[in-house]
């Protein structure tokens, strides 16, 4: 069995160092509540599972507490969710034994999915495309190309550019979608969306895009 890379083991050395770091972050988020913890699914990707786009084996990638995997699973469908923090994979873990749903929960990083050796049909990304710097967008994106069976769709919720203020993470633009998922990928649609927030904010301009494999 492959060890688990989150940071703990690995060959990467200083690569492990960052990602360990990055899931240190998250991790710290949890000893209070984090904004993005809104304890149900973000409108956008319920709307997708209600119209049937979610299909076949199901990846919540970056899950949080797990509420998209959950989502699917409540459809009827094999969910995994992983997360490279350990506390939001135990709550998740607890909420599908309270909710009687059968997915499955990994601490996992995303950048490190081709040792997961496994493909999916459907991937779930809600903000996490946009916490990567330049170069590891395009890392992630490579790593996504080993986890996403041929002709699988991804899915993803990202920060805009048209959401006013500095607050939050990076915002993205439509250019830069097309330009990291151009090579491999088919872009099918981008829409303008939003986040919810536990905070109760105004609404948060993102971008709902759909991917293909190719």
């Amino acid at each position: 069995m492959t060890s688990r890379p989150d940071g703990n083991k690995g060959e990467a050395g200083g690569e492990a160092m960052s990602i360990s770091q990055r899931a240190m972050g998250f991790e710290s988020a949890y000893a209070g509540a984090p904004p993005w913890d809104i304890g149900r699914p973000q409108p956008a990707f319920l709307a997708l599972a209600e119209r049937g786009a979610c299909q076949g084996r199901v990846l919540d990638i970056g899950c949080g507490t797990g509420e998209h995997a959950l989502m699917a699973a409540g459809f009827g469908l094999a969910a995994t969710g992983i997360d490279a923090a350990p506390t939001p994979i135990a709550l998740a873990r607890r909420k599908a034994v309270e909710r009687k749903l059968e997915a499955r929960f990994l601490q996992w990083d995303a950048l490190a999915l081709p040792l997961l050796g496994e493909q999916f049909d459907t991937i779930l990304d809600c903000g996490l495309f946009h916490v990567f710097d330049d170069d590891e967008r395009a890392r992630y994106v490579e790593s996504l190309k080993a986890a996403t069976a041929p002709d699988g769709r991804y899915y993803m919720l990202c920060f805009s550019d048209r959401q006013p203020g500095d607050w939050g993470p990076r915002r993205v633009t439509q250019a830069e979608i097309r330009a990291s998922f151009a090579t491999g990928w088919n872009v099918l649609s981008i829409e303008e969306s939003r986040f919810d927030l536990a905070t109760g904010a105004d609404r948060v301009v993102g971008w709902l895009s759909a991917i293909a494999r190719t």
